[in-house]
């Protein structure tokens, strides 16, 4: 069985969703496929939630409405017949009563996740509606029946497995199954998500819970590429990564992949493969156990860090410190991306700043704290390149005129890490790609 997931650009026009059906069909091999919510939605529920919670429900009901009308368009343009309209329109009317209901009631955490659900919940059921419409016979699996996190926001694979699989036990002679992406229930039962960028992580899930022979993430562009298109002109897309390469590069920036998609995937030895819907017949990424020879593949870029610097005399040939400096991160449950240390101080790198007050407080009970926000890490990613002179020796001549603010050598035989300001991103992006890859 295969697992395709499609994003929400993918899916985000009527035409678009046409073009997945049609991918869909052409593959022989039974499948479970995995919907994002259509592009622009999940931003639009963030911002009726974020009204919500300020009060402002006039604005709240404005920002439905319109959305409303977006849905009511979309399925217009989807399907066809009276009978599949007609469907479609108590689709949309249902969660959008739930919508309406939302402006009268109390606001929380619990009831914004509800909100931020209803996107792959529509999306889904529409796609259902159309491939129902043109007699392709598919079964919808609710993602809240069998998709589970913990107390600590993990999933909890086994419960997937077993859940899932008696799901897919009721449809023995099924051959097409479509679900949520995103999505989830907690340990408490309730609606909750996997993040942004969670469809990935659900399509991996999925992969791992049924043994699939292959997880195919389809986006809008055809792979992961060398460098960041978006600032980099010169780019091109990598055949084939290591699962190893493919998590690097996702921890640390690559837009293409969720970070947390790969593990699941790498444990049960499963190929991933990045494809691009608007050019489907292009080779894409494929990504295995197996690297693709020697040398860079691509360089990433990381925002939004934040670097401290604990300085303490007390340093000096005292065991323990670290550890005490790491438990004020475990503590607040704050993962630390790189780490450099000297006799008298310790530099490392946050991404996550909701509870930077209370770690700078504790940490100052060890010494002195500067924090500086800002900063962007550089990944320079490829198998084995820690140990290639030549590369190392490009990079650093490409970087000369950039300050760096600390380098992460040695942890990884796949990755180099640079924090610069992110003032400079832009530069040293351009300026890696043509001293590692010779492009301009």
């Amino acid at each position: 069985m295969k697992i395709m997931k499609f994003g929400g650009t993918s899916v985000g026009k009527p035409e678009r969703m046409h073009a997945v059906a049609r991918l869909i069909l052409a593959e022989p091999e039974d499948k479970i496929v995995v919907l994002s919510a259509l592009s622009g939605t999940t931003n639009t529920l963030v911002q009726i939630s974020k009204a919500l919670a300020e009060g402002h429900r006039d604005q709240a009901k404005q920002i439905i409405d319109d959305l409303r009308k977006h849905y009511d368009a979309f399925c217009e343009g989807l399907l066809q017949t009276a009978e599949a309209r007609v469907k479609a329109r108590d689709i949309v009317n249902h969660h959008f009563e739930f919508l309406e209901i939302i402006l009268k009631i109390s606001f929380s955490e619990a009831l914004e996740r509800d909100i931020l659900a209803q996107g792959e919940l529509l999306s889904t059921q529409l796609f259902c509606t159309y491939l129902e419409e043109i007699h392709v016979p598919v079964v919808l699996l609710p993602a809240l029946e069998f998709m589970y996190i913990d107390e600590y926001h993990e999933p909890v694979l086994n419960k997937i497995k077993s859940k899932l699989s008696a799901l897919l036990a009721q449809y023995p002679n099924q051959h097409l199954f479509v679900t949520q992406g995103y999505i989830c229930r907690n340990a408490r039962g309730e609606v909750d998500n996997l993040k942004r960028g969670g469809s990935d992580y659900t399509a991996s899930l999925i992969g791992a819970a049924v043994n699939a022979s292959e997880i195919q993430i389809w986006t809008d562009i055809d792979g992961m590429h060398n460098n960041d298109p978006r600032v980099v002109k010169n780019t091109f897309p990598i055949e084939q990564l290591s699962f190893d390469e493919a998590a690097e590069l996702a921890y640390f920036g690559a837009k293409i992949l969720h970070p947390a998609s790969i593990w699941p995937a790498q444990y049960f030895n499963i190929p991933v493969r990045l494809l691009n819907t608007m050019q489907p017949e292009a080779k894409g990424t494929l990504i295995t156990d197996q690297a693709a020879g020697e040398g860079v593949k691509a360089v990433a870029a990381k925002d939004g860090i934040t670097a401290i610097k604990i300085k303490s005399s007390r340093m000096l040939l005292a065991y323990g410190f670290l550890r005490k400096v790491f438990e004020v991160f475990e503590k607040y449950r704050t993962p630390i991306d790189m780490i450099t240390t000297s006799e008298v101080a310790v530099s490392l790198t946050i991404d996550q700043i909701v509870h930077l007050e209370n770690i700078q407080r504790e940490l100052e009970a060890y010494g002195s704290v500067e924090v500086e926000h800002d900063q962007t890490i550089i990944a320079i990613v490829g198998n084995e390149i820690v140990s290639q002179k030549a590369i190392l020796k490009n990079m650093f001549s490409a970087l000369e005129p950039i300050p760096l603010r600390m380098i992460s050598y040695g942890g990884s035989r796949h990755n180099v890490s640079l924090l610069i300001n992110s003032s400079y991103k832009e530069q040293a992006l351009r300026a890696l790609n043509k001293g590692l890859f010779g492009l301009d």
